[in-house]
């Protein structure tokens, strides 16, 4: 016997509204319909959802979210529309427009930056709460543009009076004095992306004017021992290429009046040997202390392209297949 089925209009403020909820040739439309089994018919600002009771209100759920979201950004990315469904599937009661409120910065181009996913959100209000946090999660996941625009965000506020920007070098396999030029270009090719999430958000002139006045700091973290940073907004990124001499060593630089985020990604590991991760290591070193938080995101907390979502799943599937086929292998056999 099959469902009752429902009707259910649904009716945007205007027409121009109604096509950015529409999307593309109707696109968002049509990955709601495949989402929830539903029809969506509409014309002009009027909807009609037919299906299910309980898809239908799913489906009008995920339709106020995309308008209320719209109101606020004016665009609505193919992910933004994927995450309102999850949510809506999930029967989450937070909702994109929830998380899209939380405005951390504005770009030099006028674009806010927000966290897009419930995994960005708390990772935003760890930082904020916390004066130590470890951002552990696959690329993509927003870990240092988020940490950068709320690092921007605390200097503008005069909660710190610079930046401080601390990357690993490692994985070019050179050390920093066998690179040609000064510190800066040394340091420079490893600091990049960093670099350019600042740039994104303050804009050239303003970026270059700090860098200046040693307003945002270059600190490769081989030239961190002996510091004492106070005042400042201390990123560490890449930190799963550190060992636990090097993190122990960053995290005791910390001052007063200081922030301090580390991000990493311990599934892309680089240090040389065997050696282990200090990412690794200290979250069962300092998991318990007081003013410190671990903040892990997954794949769901992609934000790039959804091919580098699909990317991870698939690499997140070999590895748990290989791991399992080398915990086989090691088994002693019965005779």
């Amino acid at each position: 016997m099959s469902q009752q089925k429902v009707q259910q209009a649904y009716t945007v403020e205007s027409n121009q509204l109604a096509a950015l909820v529409s999307g593309q040739k109707d696109g968002n439309l049509r990955r709601i319909e495949r989402s929830f089994g539903v029809v969506v018919l509409g014309r002009g600002n009027e909807l009609s959802v037919v299906g299910p009771p309980d898809a239908v209100q799913k489906a009008v759920r995920v339709l106020d979210d995309l308008t209320d979201t719209s109101k606020l950004g004016g665009y609505l990315s193919s992910k933004d529309v994927q995450y309102a469904i999850e949510l809506a599937q999930a029967s989450d009661s937070v909702t994109l427009y929830q998380l899209s409120q939380d405005v951390i910065q504005t770009t030099a181009r006028g674009q806010q930056i927000r966290p897009k996913t419930l995994g960005q959100k708390k990772y935003v209000d760890a930082i904020r709460k916390n004066d130590i946090v470890f951002g552990i999660g696959p690329a993509g996941t927003g870990k240092t543009y988020l940490a950068v625009a709320l690092a921007v965000a605390a200097l503008k506020s005069k909660a710190v009076n610079r930046i401080i920007l601390v990357r690993p070098a490692v994985e070019a396999g050179e050390h920093l004095g066998f690179l040609p030029g000064d510190l800066q270009n040394k340091v420079d090719p490893y600091l990049r992306p960093l670099y350019d999430a600042l740039f994104d958000i303050l804009g050239p002139e303003l970026f270059e004017k700090h860098r200046e006045n040693n307003v945002i700091e270059i600190a490769p973290l081989a030239y961190m021992r002996g510091r004492t940073l106070d005042d400042a907004f201390i990123i560490l990124d890449e930190a799963q290429n550190t060992t636990s001499e090097q993190m122990k060593m960053f995290l005791t630089r910390f001052g007063f009046g200081s922030k301090a985020v580390v991000t990493g990604d311990l599934t892309q590991v680089d240090l040389p040997g065997r050696k282990f991760s200090g990412l690794h290591i200290v979250q069962d070193i300092l998991k318990d202390t007081e003013g410190i938080e671990f903040v892990y995101l997954t794949n769901k907390d992609v934000v790039r392209h959804e091919l580098v979502q699909r990317i991870v799943e698939a690499y997140e599937r070999y590895e748990g297949s290989r791991q399992k086929q080398e915990t086989a292998r090691k088994q002693p056999r019965r005779r």
